[in-house]
């Protein structure tokens, strides 16, 4: 987590290929993810009942909920299996300039990479830190892009899939109290959708604003082709939300609701198509050409914290969201950057966004005389 200015080591040759910039598993769409309210279709038959599971090793954090460290380690603590305790320690005879975390009889204090190495040895599933950058460099904010692409398409591939359903339904309740009656999860998915397309909005706007034109300084007409998709595809985006809002007000399982969700179905897949395409392509012909443009290390800075100045909604209500699309070990990375880029109070007020509904909802007192000095030491 240190400045933006260092740039980001890959280990595939093949540096035309932004996807295979990181590590992935062998099955990423099954693993870890954080999972929103519409995730909890799933056209698959219901599993039978398990025993009831162990209860979850406790661990807890100490750190001011105000220090961006604090949120970013409980962050990555949401991913592993354990019950966090929350205990704020803001004022300095704390003892703490750092946070820390109590597992056991264990006291772990330092850096977030510190910590985060700590719980990948406690806690090996799913691993946090597991990229290894060598080789080539690449500017920061082409890896966050194509962060962005990765996330993005994972929730289009989620609407596809949600989408198939509730066509194979025919606009009838599936049953599930979670999404309530058939009105209530088209509703649910109209929900889904709208915070989907402002992301992609905004993720089309910053490499508008912000990444293009660095190509463009260099070789004029460089990226004309997929400014033009941008502007292709806004349509069908739109007309996706308008669907949504027309099988809301028909009766649901009716002839015209079936062929409505039908059509759904269609376009959604239709978009997800187009868009996977137009990643490809910009991962492949147009992001790789920005380590030809040769940024000094404070362009780097610079242009990443513009493109979140450029996306307000994604890293602010929208960033739950926009992290259910990455798996652990790519979240964080996208945390690290966003870190190496801000200032500390912005990226405090960024990353509490992600934990704000955890901290403080139990509170166990202030840590003791001899946690304290164990920590120190």
């Amino acid at each position: 987590m240190g400045n933006c200015a260092k740039t980001l080591k890959k280990t595939n040759p093949d540096h035309h290929h932004l996807d295979k910039f990181y590590p992935k598993t062998d099955n990423p769409d099954q693993l870890y993810r954080k999972t929103a309210l519409s995730d909890a279709f799933n056209p698959s038959p219901s599993p039978s009942p398990s025993p009831a599971p162990l209860p979850l090793p406790l661990v807890r954090l100490y750190g001011s909920p105000t220090n961006p460290a604090t949120s970013y380690i409980h962050f990555a603590l949401l991913y592993k299996p354990v019950t966090i305790l929350f205990i704020p320690s803001e004022k300095s005879d704390m003892g703490f300039s750092t946070p820390v975390i109590q597992y056991g009889s264990d006291v772990i204090s330092g850096s977030p990479e510190t910590i985060l190495r700590y719980l990948d040895v406690k806690f090996p599933k799913p691993m946090l830190l597991l990229s290894k950058w060598n080789n080539e460099t690449m500017p920061v904010v082409v890896l966050t892009t194509a962060l962005q692409h990765k996330s993005l398409v994972w929730h289009l591939e989620r609407m596809v899939r949600w989408g198939e359903d509730l066509a194979a339904r025919g606009g009838r309740s599936k049953g599930d109290p979670v999404m309530g009656s058939a009105r209530m999860e088209v509703k649910k998915y109209g929900k889904s959708y709208s915070q989907l397309l402002e992301v992609m909005l905004e993720h089309a706007q910053m490499e508008e604003r912000i990444v293009f034109p660095v190509l463009e300084r260099e070789d004029r007409g460089l990226t004309k082709s997929v400014n033009e998709e941008h502007a292709r595809d806004l349509p069908l985006m739109n007309g996706i939300k308008e669907d949504i809002k027309t099988i809301v007000v028909l009766d649901s399982g009716s002839s015209s609701s079936q062929d409505a969700l039908f059509s759904l179905s269609t376009r959604i897949k239709s978009l997800l198509e187009k868009c996977k395409q137009h990643f490809e392509e910009e991962e492949r012909g147009v992001l790789p050409l920005m380590e030809a443009a040769e940024l000094t290390q404070g362009q780097q800075e610079r242009l990443l914290e513009q493109s979140l100045d450029v996306m307000p909604g994604t890293h602010s209500h929208l960033l739950k969201f926009f992290m259910e699309g990455l798996l652990p070990h790519e979240a964080m990375i996208y945390l690290d950057l966003i870190t190496r880029c801000t200032d500390k109070d912005r990226a405090g007020s960024i990353y509490r966004f992600l934990v704000e509904e955890h901290h403080g909802k139990r509170n166990e007192g202030r840590p003791t005389v001899g946690l304290l000095l164990k920590a120190k030491s």
